[in-house]
């Protein structure tokens, strides 16, 4: 299974669960019904702006998506078992290392940002109460977070609310890569 049939069985497992259709969905999300259908073939590659409009739209943290649709919950997550996603976007890696499916709170995620990437989280307000943290393990990133901005670099943690806009750049030559560590009170 491809990441984007992951991506696509996810999505198309939690909007059934939420009984919503593919209108509703586009509705409540700001993604267009036919963007939505691509995604649930698997024929798009997504951004990761509308994955995080699709997951706020279905009432999920965005690590979510990425998760196999028939988790298993087993309670250790192999390295070898974790599967990669690139944001065609801004060409950003990231990886869930949290065991897929495992009833708990808190999420881990290793993303690599490319030297100069800018990604932006323009939703706002997500659905529940989400607590994240960014750990900068190498490089140096910049995190707009509403109207404040945070210069984290090498060891920095950042921790926040998601409750606003968010958006990361990496203002350096060189990539970056840091650790992310969500808790949210709709998981466990």
């Amino acid at each position: 299974m491809t990441i984007n049939d992951r991506i696509a069985a996810r999505v198309r497992q939690i909007r059934a669960e939420r009984g919503l259709s593919l209108e509703a969905l586009a509705e409540v999300s700001d993604v267009s019904r036919s963007m939505i259908s691509l995604v649930e073939r698997g024929e798009s590659s997504p951004t990761a702006v509308v994955l995080e409009k699709l997951a706020t739209g279905l009432g999920v943290p965005l690590a979510s998506l990425f998760e196999a649709p028939a988790a298993s919950s087993k309670p250790v997550s192999r390295r070898a078992e974790q599967v990669e996603w690139r944001d065609p976007g801004s060409d950003y890696r990231r990886r869930n290392v949290s065991p897929d499916g495992f009833p708990s709170p808190i999420q881990i995620v290793d993303v690599t940002f490319p030297p100069g990437a800018r990604v932006a989280y323009e939703t706002g307000v997500r659905p529940g109460v989400t607590h994240q943290q960014v750990w900068v393990l190498q490089g140096a990133i910049e995190v707009t977070l509403g109207r404040e901005r945070f210069d984290l670099a090498t060891g920095d943690c950042l921790a926040m609310v998601l409750d606003r806009r968010i958006a990361y750049h990496n203002p350096t030559p060189k990539p970056a890569r840091y650790a992310v560590v969500i808790v949210s009170s709709d998981r466990g």
